[in-house]
């Protein structure tokens, strides 16, 4: 059984070399210059990533000269949202739809870290590096085949993900109708060691991530999916800074 990352992107039939014998016509030659590269790709996620920044600056300023957040963070997570189901749908937009994912995504990014500075003055920064640390370490441990993705691997990650979206899908629709309060509100250390546990799922899907990218250039798929897998890279490591204050919010509340 060949299970998928949790990414809508990159857990997409897009990457099946049948879906790129469709949408490519039997008459039609596709060069080199036309076929996903890694280094593409890479400089696809780079260009994402400072979008994101500038975007997420943008609201963190204003934030900080009297602006509430909420309301940006909110339209931007809907919006992405929005993006994000789009492009899984239609991935042939996603030189058009990445951009702008990262921007909208960049207002909530932007919004819920200037909400959590303001409460815990230097937990941004101490977010930001835990999650590049963690970035880079899964990468080199990725490259250099320390930890291979196998079959076994990616069903124990894929059902370990299910199972914290199922957690928190039931834990929010509890808590919006009754006085039911989640396990993992609060700063008790069973919360931190749930937090713990999302997070190591979350940099487990980086190795999926990682492979996915990987098996679509090894397949020649079409250029656009340049777009589409640094797309899905970019929502991994938004989930992992997202759980990252989270964590760092709880352990700081303790003190």
């Amino acid at each position: 059984m060949n299970f998928k990352s949790k990414n809508p992107f990159l857990n997409n039939k897009s990457f099946s070399p049948t879906s790129r014998a469709e949408q490519v016509h039997e008459a039609t030659v596709i060069g080199l210059e036309q076929e996903m590269t890694l280094s593409g790709t890479i400089n696809k996620t780079i260009l994402l990533f400072l979008l994101l920044t500038a975007s997420a600056m943008v609201i963190w300023w204003l934030t900080f000269n009297g602006m509430n957040p909420i309301i940006p963070a909110i339209g931007g997570a809907i919006i992405g949202l929005i993006l994000v189901v789009i492009s899984s749908f239609k991935p042939q937009y996603s030189s058009y739809l990445a951009p702008g994912y990262a921007l909208f995504e960049g207002l909530f990014i932007g919004g819920i870290s200037a909400i959590f500075e303001v409460q815990y003055p230097g937990i941004v920064i101490q977010a930001v590096g835990a999650t590049f640390v963690t970035f880079a370490v899964c990468l080199g441990l990725y490259k250099y085949q320390i930890v291979k993705v196998t079959e076994q691997f990616k069903s124990i990650v894929l059902a370990a993900t299910l199972a914290i979206a199922t957690y928190y899908l039931i834990s929010w629709l509890f808590s919006l109708f009754t006085s039911f309060q989640p396990v993992h509100y609060g700063n008790s250390l069973w919360s931190i060691g749930i937090s713990v546990f999302v997070i190591v799922i979350a940099a487990l899907n980086l190795f999926l991530d990682f492979d996915q990218i990987e098996q679509g250039v090894q397949k020649r798929m079409p250029k656009y999916m340049e777009w589409f897998g640094a797309m899905g890279l970019m929502i991994t490591l938004v989930w992992l800074y997202v759980e990252f204050l989270r964590l760092l919010s709880k352990l700081s509340s303790r003190d």
